[in-house]
Parts: C-alpha cells; sequence; structure tokens
C-alpha cells in the first residue's frame, strides 16, 4: 500500500513521540522553529480508549488539519482494541499508526504493551494485523530486545516479516533503558537484516541523536533511511534545522516560550492539561542568560500564562 512514507525525502527526520510533550502544543513549538518531516503523537493507549472513550486518553490524539504527515503512536496489547482505536484515528484524519512495542515503562509492560511486546512475538503480530485493518499505513518503534542485547536479530527479523512501513529502533534494551549509550556498532548488521528480509521497510534509528548534523553523520555512515529526535529538543529546540545551534539564540528561544504559552491558551480547552504540565518546558527557553537559573525559579512558581508573560516582559530588554 502505497503512503506518504513512499514519498519522504531520504534522509528523513522525525520528531519521536514522547509522553506529556508531543502533543499538538509542543509539536506546533517544534515546526516553527525547524520542521521535521514526521511527527508522531504522544502514546496512546488502545485499551483504555476502548473502554472508556476519549476521556481516557486525555488529548492525546488532538491535532489539527496542518499536521501532515502525522502519526498516531498507538500502544496496548488487546488486538480488538487497538483495530478500534486505528480505525478512530483515520476517522481524525492521522496519516498513520504507529504501534509501540519499546517504552520500558511498567504501567505499558505489566499489562503486555511497550516493550513488553518482545517477550510475546505473536501477539505483536497479532496488534500489527489489527492496526492495518484501519486502512492506514502500520509502522512500529521498539528496543534491540527486552533484557539482552543478542535478542535483537530474532524480535527485529519477526518484526520485518510482518510487512510494515518503516521500522524504528531505539538501540537499547528495555533493560537498559537510557543509563548506557546506543548501541551504535549494530546499525550495520541490523540494516543487512532488513535488506535481506524486507528490503520495502523503511529503517529508522533512534537513540542518542541529538541534531540532524548528528543523524547525518550516521546516516552517511550506515545507509539508513531516517532518524528519530526525542530527547535532543529538550536541549535544543531547533534540533532539525541544518545548524541547529546557529539558529539556537536567546531571542528566539524566548519567542519559542511565547509561543507555546498562546497555543496552550488556545487549545487548553481540548487538552485539558494542567498548567503545570507547562513547567517541564521552560528549562528548554530559559538558558544561556544571565540569571537563567534564577528565571526558571521565577517562572516555576507561576499559576498561568499571563504571570509567566509578566516575568517574561521583564527580562526581555536585555535579551537579544
Amino acid at each position: 500500500m502505497k503512503s506518504f512514507w513512499d514519498d519522504l525525502p531520504k534522509p528523513f527526520f522525525i520528531l519521536a513521540p514522547m509522553e506529556a510533550v508531543t502533543d499538538v502544543v509542543f509539536r506546533h513549538v517544534v515546526k516553527a522553529a525547524a520542521p521535521p518531516d514526521v511527527v508522531f503523537t504522544e502514546f496512546t493507549n488502545a485499551t483504555g480508549w476502548a473502554h472508556a472513550g476519549d476521556r481516557a486518553i486525555g488529548g492525546r490524539l488532538v491535532k489539527t488539519d496542518d499536521e501532515s504527515p502525522i502519526v498516531a503512536h498507538l500502544w496496548g496489547a488487546d488486538p480488538e482494541s487497538m483495530a478500534k482505536l486505528a480505525a478512530h484515528a483515520r476517522e481524525l484524519g492521522y496519516d498513520a499508526i504507529d504501534i509501540n512495542m519499546g517504552c520500558p515503562d511498567s504501567s505499558a509492560t505489566k499489562s503486555g504493551g511497550g516493550a513488553g511486546m518482545i517477550r510475546t512475538p505473536e501477539n505483536a503480530a497479532a496488534i500489527i494485523a489489527a492496526a492495518k485493518t484501519s486502512g492506514l499505513p502500520v509502522s512500529a518503534k521498539t528496543r534491540l530486545g527486552y533484557t539482552y542485547i543478542d535478542e535483537w536479530r530474532e524480535w527485529l527479523a519477526h518484526l520485518l516479516r510482518q510487512d510494515i512501513a518503516n521500522l524504528t529502533i531505539h538501540l537499547r534494551t528495555k533493560k537498559e533503558m537510557s543509563k548506557v549509550p546506543a548501541h551504535y556498532e549494530l546499525i550495520g548488521d541490523i540494516k543487512q537484516l532488513r535488506d535481506e528480509i524486507a528490503p520495502h521497510t523503511l529503517l529508522t534509528i533512534n537513540g542518542d541523536i541529538e541534531t540532524r548534523a548528528d543523524g547525518l553523520k550516521l546516516i552517511e555512515k550506515y545507509g539508513v533511511d531516517g532518524v528519530m529526535i526525542g530527547r535532543g529538543v529538550f536541549h535544543n529546540p531547533f534540533a532539525f534545522a541544518p545548524d541547529a545551534e546557529a539558529a539556537k539564540t536567546p531571542a528566539k528561544l524566548f519567542e519559542l516560550l511565547h509561543l507555546q504559552l498562546d497555543l496552550y491558551d488556545k487549545y487548553q480547552s481540548q487538552m485539558n492539561r494542567p498548567f503545570d504540565t507547562l513547567k517541564r518546558f521552560f528549562k528548554i527557553y530559559v538558558r544561556d542568560i544571565p540569571g537563567a537559573a534564577e528565571l526558571r525559579d521565577q517562572l516555576m512558581h507561576c499559576q498561568n500564562t499571563d504571570e509567566v508573560r509578566g516575568i517574561l516582559a521583564s527580562v526581555e530588554l536585555f535579551v537579544d
């Protein structure tokens, strides 16, 4: 089935799905800074939605018409629920479905979702098949294995046999979390496995990639199709720019913070997110200026967006 995946530039760059981060607000902030080629939503629980509807997913699938291509990032271990939510994602106008098979958090794995899928490969195949009933292209994001690195070959081979559009690999195991460097040394062997089993499936790598420039180095060395950047946008929201460091000036960071405040106000009625959820983002924007730590501390005591704007107005004259 031909889809947007087939028309992406090579190489392509993806904004990773991040829980409580890549909502409709922050996706637009990253797009304004330096747009990636594809964006993923937050993690959305298929089983929860199937049982309780939209109130169970807290605005995780709120999107706008100008977000395309955009992929609904879903998780869960029940194929019937996955089929229902995937069909709903199509109704909402999503371009594709991505299945989370790598989240190491116990909230996902204890029910067999996330990285728990690695231990139940047949159910992983059933979940992919269920998502495909939506008629949307289906991809998967996973890890090298659950406990041991050498699990990668059997597990990834199994996924590649499922005829998926794209396979994103976070180059660590579930057990490793993010406590060790990503295993770049395996990329060449993984690409060879992909080429042997499913050359039509795109191969994307993830882990410790901070900027577009970092990703291009890996692509040049290993020849993969795409790169996914996650936590790098917390260090630099211009991560997808050709020269991320040059793009990141204090004045531009303040502009992005104002944009996030405005977008939070705009979409709050749909998202219903507490104001305190914004506070994790302040460290992205308030940096590299004298008194940054003190300013962040002031912002952390704010109770609404207007209070934040008031504090920023008192310092912006000194930011260029």
